[in-house]
């Protein structure tokens, strides 16, 4: 870790990765309409989830990333599911603060016998290839 005094005036401390990174707090959807938006918008599926986004609209709050996270009863039993979602988490705490986009809402849903168990370096790319895409079209 850099000591502040190190910095200059107005530099941001590097990220553990060594690049310079903006780090921002994601907020989490907690309402039930907020992933029913979602789901009604741009989907993307990867081996280990799928993916939905949309853009929020007018009246909604324009700044900031926020992320839901979703496992049904088909991902497995309870211990399955948390699983999955501290996994989906993880995926997103890493890549949506550089990859995400600020007024848009991202919903990351686990599927069954693979998000528990799939590489994790491989659902941190596969969740940035998808961004990218749900992002172009």
């Amino acid at each position: 870790m850099i000591p502040p005094a190190a910095l200059e005036d107005g530099e941001d401390p590097p990220s553990a990765c060594g690049k310079w990174a903006v780090f921002s707090r994601l907020e989490i959807l907690r309402k039930r309409a907020d992933f029913i938006k979602a789901s009604h918008a741009r989907r993307q599926g990867t081996t280990g989830f799928h993916l939905q986004a949309r853009e929020r609209g007018p009246g909604e709050p324009p700044t900031g990333v926020r992320v839901g996270y979703t496992c049904s009863k088909k991902v497995g039993n309870a211990v399955a599911r948390n699983r999955a979602k501290r996994r989906l988490r993880e995926v997103a705490r890493k890549v949506l603060p550089g990859s995400g986009r600020e007024g848009w809402d991202y919903v990351l849903v686990g599927r069954r016998d693979v998000t528990a168990s799939h590489d994790f370096a491989t659902m941190c790319a596969d969740l940035e290839a998808a961004l990218k895409r749900v992002h172009t079209s």
